[in-house]
């Protein structure tokens, strides 16, 4: 161990900001997937405003499990954010 840098410290900073630097981010990338609906190809779709209004209107919802999946991953980005503000103003550093 080394007089002037705490090996200890150093590793609890690294591994926090990993987590909070590229976790959450990526939980995010995770939640935004989950609510996105897949395309489908409309027979026959040109390129009028009538067809681009039927071709929007025929994009499928997200299945259930993945709303929830998707929630489930943005409750916990909220409790990450929500602990962070609570952490700072109750005087941490």
């Amino acid at each position: 161990m080394s007089e002037y840098i705490d090996l200890d410290a150093l590793a609890r900073v690294v591994v926090a900001a990993v987590v909070v630097g590229a976790g959450l981010p990526a939980l995010f990338a995770l939640g935004v997937r989950m609510l996105a609906s897949r395309t489908v190809a409309v027979p026959g779709a040109g390129a009028g405003a009538e067809d681009a209004e039927a071709g929007a209107a025929a994009a499928p919802r997200p299945a259930p499990w993945r709303t929830v999946v998707a929630g489930a991953c943005f409750a916990v980005i909220v409790g990450a954010i929500v602990l962070g503000i609570w952490f700072i103003a109750a005087g941490g550093h």
